[in-house]
């Protein structure tokens, strides 16, 4: 498996094969973007194409190569990432013994919800069980292409059906309980989950069929119009977008997504043309399902139904978006409940609708405005309560400066007002959230962080040899407050006549020992453009280093009781630090 680890590296660009899924744009001898893995707005995504590794310095502090990238990005297993790379480079896998269990369960879930979706979509189109889901189908003007495309089904209102077809293929009754189709009776007898629904199968980005979920074709029924396979070891329902196998390339293309609530939210517009559009499942926009948007777009539109729970979904969305710094907007459906009611009943008005989304803070001051429609004072003062606490979530100062000045001269009140108003909730905002860093910590931060970055500088810069003379004879290994720096230093002092000669950094960092090379590779891109890797920057690096390490030693002395031999140690490092500090004014 190394060999085939090592063979993929070779023959893929990690520039070009991450900058296919997020903007990278140079820095110095790197590459930089923002990170896809965490929430940020100030770039922390490092690529090396030097190295063929990544590395983020902001808070999710992942890193690896291209094969851990696309492992985070698909959130599959190491096997499963070499056995896509594989497969898109063409290199064959037969000699590869494939061993992780992880791996393996999941190949065995999809393939038992494969086999559960023919089961379906035959049911529903060539037996006679389906007849009526056929009709429904057809009474909502599904076409039967459309259906194939979302691979539509139905599940028999027998009770077993679809166990026992399942066990007839292999399948145990284990593994149909842990995959969520089957269920398990008081008396100890299964039975199945789905029972006379139309079935829809929930998929990932890469066609993987994660789980299902099943709706009633009655509206009498006294049961839930919806069942979805519970949370499994490969569906998790606040992960999940519906239809975004289907839509993926057209959001690019669009470069924006609808979000909607139900399947058939996503059908009909999509029968109408409409591709870049996903369902959320739900009412609630997730976190998760936003951080999986933000690989393909950084505007969202949300058509949710005309209800409470879709209002209250668009205001809970308004603090995330901002938060993953996304353009929000609205489509109003004000001649129908839902897209897909809305379609259904007017399609040409639905795709004007589409093309012409509302901003949300100017949904928000509309809807708040039909809700207090007085002219008074005290509904003014409603308004502003109500619309104000979303401006808090507002982190650009010219849309925030535009939202108070039209909110001013709607309420026909001064621009301070909404300002004073704006400051107080901004300030409640603040008190409930705020915390205090101790000295000690920021102290270690600085140290931290001087270190980094000397060592990143000393290991970038284009005459290594010729600059580790230079600062070897001032800065020492025990300098450093961290011993993994301390060794890798060692390292790079070892190594300072062959640096005279090596062209390539990937021979020093193969010949470092295992506990050392992931701090490398972190290190290695840590300076990236932030500093000028020049010598005159690490020069000044090495100052600070030498200056903190005295101060330190001399710290330690006075706090100690050594006697004659500690004034002795003093007075040799207030010596020391004398010099050093003349020395300053040549750096």
């Amino acid at each position: 498996m190394n060999n085939l680890n090592e063979e993929i590296k070779k023959k893929i660009d990690i520039i070009e094969f991450i900058g296919s899924y997020i903007v990278l744009k140079k820095a110095g001898r790197n590459f930089k973007g923002n990170c896809p893995f965490h929430q940020e707005k100030t770039p922390s995504f490092v690529v090396s194409p030097e190295r063929q590794i990544w590395h983020c310095f902001g808070s999710c502090g992942e890193g690896g190569d291209v094969i851990k990238f696309l492992m985070k990005w698909d959130n599959v297993t190491y096997i499963e990432a070499i056995k896509e790379l594989a497969l898109k480079l063409g290199l064959p896998m037969d000699d590869y013994h494939l061993q992780d269990t992880n791996f393996k369960l999941r190949e065995r879930m999809y393939a038992i919800n494969r086999s559960a979706a023919n089961f379906y979509t035959y049911m529903l189109f060539q037996s006679s069980f389906g007849k009526r889901a056929r009709e429904y189908l057809e009474k909502r003007g599904v076409r039967k292409e459309i259906a194939d495309t979302f691979e539509l089904g139905y599940a028999p209102k027998s009770w077993d059906s679809l166990t026992r077809f399942m066990e007839k293929r292999g399948f145990s009754q284990k593994e149909l309980i842990d995959v969520g189709l089957v269920l398990r009776s008081d008396r100890g007898s299964l039975y199945d989950r789905f029972r006379g629904r139309l079935m829809f199968p929930l998929k990932d980005a890469r066609e993987n069929i994660l789980g299902f979920s099943g709706r009633i074709m009655d509206k009498d029924k006294k049961t839930a119009k919806y069942v979805n396979t519970p949370e499994t070891f490969i569906y998790h329902k606040r992960e999940t977008l519906y239809g975004i196998h289907l839509a993926k390339e057209a959001i690019k293309k669009e470069k924006s997504v609808i979000l909607v609530e139900g399947e058939f939210d996503v059908i009909s517009p999509y029968q109408q043309g409409i591709g870049h559009i996903v369902a959320i499942k739900g009412s609630a926009v997730t976190k998760e399902q936003m951080m999986l948007i933000k690989r393909y777009t950084n505007r969202i539109y949300l058509a949710l139904d005309a209800d409470q729970a879709g209002e209250e979904a668009i205001k809970r969305g308004i603090e995330e978006a901002e938060r993953l710094d996304f353009e929000l907007g609205i489509i109003q459906l004000d001649f129908a409940k839902d897209p897909d009611e809305a379609v259904r009943a007017d399609p040409i008005r639905f795709k004007k609708a589409v093309q012409s989304p509302i901003p949300v803070y100017d949904y928000l001051i509309d809807h708040y405005r039909k809700k207090y429609p007085d002219n008074d004072a005290f509904s003014k003062k409603s308004i502003g309560e109500a619309v104000i606490p979303f401006f808090t979530h507002i982190s650009n100062p010219i849309i925030e400066s535009h939202y108070i000045k039209k909110l001013a001269y709607i309420l026909e009140v001064s621009e301070e007002s909404v300002r004073s108003l704006l400051r107080q909730k901004n300030s409640k905002k603040i008190s409930s959230s705020i915390g205090f860093k101790k000295m000690r910590s920021s102290q270690i931060d600085r140290n931290d962080t001087v270190q980094k970055y000397f060592l990143s500088s000393l290991l970038q810069h284009e005459e290594k040899g010729t600059i580790l003379q230079k600062v070897t004879h001032m800065v020492a290994p025990d300098d450093f407050s961290f011993p993994a720096y301390q060794k890798l230093y060692m390292k790079i002092c070892e190594n300072q006549e062959s640096f005279k000669t090596m062209s390539n950094i990937n021979i020093f960092a193969s010949s470092l020992p295992n506990e050392l090379k992931t701090l490398f590779d972190e290190l290695y891109l840590y300076a990236s453009s932030d500093v000028g890797i020049s010598e005159r920057n690490i020069g000044r690096l090495a100052y600070e280093i030498k200056e903190r390490a005295l101060k330190r030693k001399i710290q330690s002395l006075l706090t100690s009781e050594q006697g004659q031999t500690g004034e002795t140690e003093l007075s040799k490092l207030n010596s020391e630090l004398k010099e050093l500090e003349k020395s300053a004014i040549t750096i």
